[in-house]
Formats: structure tokens, C-alpha cells, sequence
């Protein structure tokens, strides 16, 4: 006998707890971030500051990715119903992390590049207009920190409710919940504003010690911090789209509360489909097989699990 879940009509929002609250400070964000940029542009043209261009061209780049982030946010709310989309758009957000992830390692790149030349040939530094951009740089970022901060902490809050299904939390620890689209975001802002902090400290030494040297060395610990970062994230968010099984330990509970009377499990496959969001599906054998809704039930008590096929067979005899 052989047998597949039933679950009737139902849509697949796999979208996490706090999707619209994320959007909403990932846009203030974008727009705190997009006024400094274009105010430093302008005043770097109308002053003649270099010093304002660059720092003003780059943040144009984490407005960017910051940006990409809002959107992924919008398009995974706009087509979450959408049919085109399998298991919903729960993964939107992981694709736009590892987008970010890769613009912050290029970001790394371009910072360590122009350090090691600045380092090999140092050039003369205008240091008070350079520290006051600086100041106005972390205070942007510290901002936009707390914005984000605060929508992370609420990341593993209770989750989307799911027509039958129960309430997801994060309690296997291995970031079942996290939002890994406002996590690239976070990160992009907590990078800009831990390079303005030794920006400053290296422009205050270069300043009133001398040490101009201090400056683009610190650049290229700044340049290893962001690809350090950069990497994490772009590890996280790649392994939720490849499919890697999200949490070892919810599919070993899995297979243990199948199997606890006598049922063996032949397959089982578990993935994430958005922040506090899983599916699965399980292909099991038995002597005298339960419905496969009656597996469905039993599996209910374990957290995380939004979409669940259960495939029954009769084992032969003999």
C-alpha cells in the first residue's frame, strides 16, 4: 500500500514573523542612507573635498545593496501567493543576502586595493574635514544599526501561522528563524560604521601623532573584517539555497517519532522555505501502516515544520 498526504486546498506564505516590519525599517534605512550619500556628493562638488566624494560615492554602494534587500522584501510580499512559485517566496530574502554578501566582499576588495596603494605611496591628508566626515558617517550608521538591530532582535518572535499548523520558534539553535535578508542589511551598516570608528581613531593618530601610515593600515583591517563578514553571510544564506538540511537535529526527532512504533523511515528530505519556515517530505515502510495524516499528527508537537509529505508504504513479507 502506498499512500501520499492529503492536505486540500492551501497556500504556501512561508514568509517570516516580522516580514513587513523588517521592509519597513530596511526602507528607512535605504532613505537615511541615500540623503548623507547625496549630501556629501553635492558638498564634495560645490567644496572641492575629495574626501567627502569618496566617502560619499562609497556609500552609494551599501545604499544599494540596502536597497536590494527593501526590494526582496517587497517582491517576496507581492507574488507570496503566486503559483509560479513552488514552495512560496520564503527565499527570496536568502537569495538577496548572498547578493549583498558578494557586493560587501567586493566592497572589501576595492577598500583593500586603495589601502595597500595609499600605504605604498602616502598621500597628503586634509585631517580635520577627513575626521568630520568620518563622525557624520558613524552617526548615520549607528542610526541605521539601531533600526535594524531592533527588527533583528524581534527575528525570532512567534512566527506565520500557517492554516494547521502550529507556532514556529528557533529552539534547535541553528537559526531555523533568522531573516537572513536583515541580517545583510544589519551587516552592511555595522561594517560602515565599525570602518568610520578606525577611520577615526587611525585619522586622530595620523593627526596628532603622525602616524600617517596608521591610516590606510587600518583600511586594510577594515578590508579583512568585511570579507570575514562577508563570507558568513554569503555561507549562511548559500546553504538555505542549495537545500542543505537546515537543522540535523529536528530531522533526527523526525525519524525517531516515525520510527517509534516499528515504522521505518526510507527518505526523508528537509529544507528551509523562509525564515522559522521548513518542508519536508518522508517516505516510510511498515508492517501495518497509520494514514499517512496520522504520521502528520504525530509530527505536529516539533517546531519549524510548515509543509510536510508523507509518502506510506506496506512492508512485503518475508
Amino acid at each position: 500500500m502506498s499512500a501520499t498526504q492529503s492536505l486540500g486546498g492551501h497556500d504556501h506564505v512561508f514568509l517570516g514573523a516580522s516580514h513587513d516590519r523588517n521592509q519597513r525599517r530596511t526602507m528607512i534605512v535605504v532613505g537615511i542612507t541615500a540623503l548623507t550619500m547625496l549630501a556629501e556628493i553635492v558638498a564634495g562638488y560645490v567644496y572641492g573635498s575629495m574626501a567627502l566624494l569618496a566617502d560619499g560615492f562609497h556609500m552609494s554602494t551599501h545604499a544599494g545593496a540596502l536597497l536590494v534587500a527593501a526590494l526582496a522584501y517587497r517582491f517576496a510580499r507581492r507574488h507570496a501567493r503566486d503559483p509560479a512559485f513552488t514552495f512560496g517566496t520564503g527565499k527570496v530574502g536568502d537569495l538577496a543576502a548572498f547578493a549583498s554578501a558578494v557586493i560587501l566582499g567586493m566592497i572589501a576588495i576595492l577598500i583593500a586595493v586603495d589601502a595597500a596603494w595609499r600605504l605604498a605611496s602616502p598621500i597628503e591628508i586634509n585631517f580635520r574635514p577627513a575626521i568630520a566626515i568620518a563622525v557624520i558617517g558613524l552617526a548615520v550608521n549607528l542610526v541605521s544599526a539601531a533600526l535594524l538591530h531592533e527588527g533583528h532582535a524581534h527575528d525570532h518572535d512567534h512566527a506565520h501561522s500557517h492554516e494547521h499548523e502550529h507556532e514556529h520558534h528557533d529552539h534547535h539553535g541553528h537559526g531555523a528563524a533568522r531573516d537572513h535578508n536583515l541580517r545583510a542589511a544589519y551587516v552592511h551598516v555595522v561594517a560602515d560604521a565599525a570602518t568610520s570608528v578606525l577611520a577615526i581613531a587611525a585619522l586622530l593618530a595620523g593627526q596628532f601623532l603622525d602616524w600617517v601610515w596608521l591610516d590606510p593600515a587600518v583600511g586594510i583591517l577594515g578590508a579583512v573584517m568585511i570579507a570575514s563578514w562577508s563570507a558568513q553571510l554569503m555561507r549562511a544564506s548559500g546553504r538555505i539555497l542549495v537545500d542543505t538540511v537546515p537543522d540535523p537535529k529536528l530531522a533526527a526527532a523526525m525519524r525517531a517519532t516515525i520510527e517509534q512504533d516499528g515504522s521505518h523511515v526510507t527518505d526523508l528530505h528537509l529544507w528551509r522555505v523562509g525564515p522559522g519556515h521548513n518542508a519536508a517530505v518522508i517516505s516510510l515502510v511498515a508492517a501495518d501502516p497509520a494514514t499517512p495524516d496520522a504520521y502528520r499528527r504525530r509530527l505536529s508537537g516539533l517546531a519549524g515544520l510548515s509543509h510536510v509529505t508523507v509518502e506510506v508504504a506496506r512492508a512485503q513479507p518475508g
